[in-house]
């Protein structure tokens, strides 16, 4: 396979947890380039896990995990930050610097990484912002702007470094329908237009279906179901349709594992 057609992300057996929580069990899965990919499937699953580990903020327990066929555990620190100039990250909510108006905001990744010229730096910071439509809230600060207009801002600052792959983190939470809507074809569009690479962690099934290339399905710590959002949608799987079908009842627990109830209560009240 040449290295153009091969995924840009790639886990192999990745296994993950928080102290004796075990979050991921033995997940494999592929990100190939220039598609969005979905990761999906109930709070708690881990999918926002694995944005991080491909970003290198947490390291697996064991497994594999490459990033355009580097291994991302494998990485000093100047290489981990070689790589993250290759991702852009849109936070869940936005993560704007309240006291930087849009275009500082946006300029800040530029200022940080790079030696540029202003006068390139104001010229991109507006391209991107005319990207999301914003050009002409430069001026205007996080406070002054909608909810949906400080997520097209802070998509605006995760694009400035043309990043190869780009992580979405529920990017679609709290907008209303018009915006969400709008973030929804945004992201798309760009994917197309800028020949991404693209990761939504996202709980918005209509939306998401409608734009990703690749649907994964996790839930309690594996892989369930992975195909294109019409397979997975029509998946025999109880798990997947429990999913699928917001039911409230099926494979996917809603305790967080715990001691015996009963020995539970009789403890506390034999003390009170």
């Amino acid at each position: 396979m040449s290295l153009e057609n091969a995924p840009l992300v790639v886990l192999k057996d990745i296994h993950f947890g928080y102290g004796e929580r075990a979050v991921l069990e033995g997940v494999s899965l592929q990100v190939p380039r220039g598609k969005v990919t979905a990761l999906m499937g109930a709070s708690g699953g881990g999918k926002t896990t694995v944005l991080r580990l491909i970003g290198g903020q947490y390291k697996a327990q064991s497994g594999s995990l490459k990033f355009d066929g580097e291994e991302v555990s494998a990485l000093d620190r100047s290489g981990l930050y070689r790589a993250r100039r290759r991702m852009g990250m849109l936070f869940q909510f936005g993560a704007l610097f309240t006291d930087m108006s849009v275009f500082d905001n946006v300029a800040f990744p530029l200022l940080e990484h790079t030696t540029l010229p202003p006068d390139m730096v104001r010229d991109i910071v507006l391209m991107k912002l005319q990207a999301v439509g914003l050009r002409g809230a430069r001026d205007l600060f996080p406070s002054q702007i909608s909810g949906g207009m400080a997520r097209r801002v802070a998509l605006a600052r995760a694009m400035v470094l043309d990043p190869e792959l780009m992580m979405y983190d529920e990017p679609f939470a709290g907008l209303d329908p018009i915006s969400l809507g709008t973030a929804a074809r945004l992201i798309r569009q760009l994917n197309d237009t800028l020949a991404l690479t693209s990761i939504i962690v996202s709980h918005d099934l209509e939306e998401t279906f409608r734009i990703a290339d690749q649907v994964i399905i996790l839930a309690n710590g594996r892989i369930v179901a992975q195909g294109t959002p019409q397979e997975v949608q029509h998946s025999t799987d109880p798990l997947v349709h429990q999913f699928v079908s917001a039911a409230p009842d099926g494979p996917v627990r809603f305790h967080y594992p715990a001691t015996d109830a009963a020995t539970d209560f009789g403890v506390q009240g034999a003390c009170s």
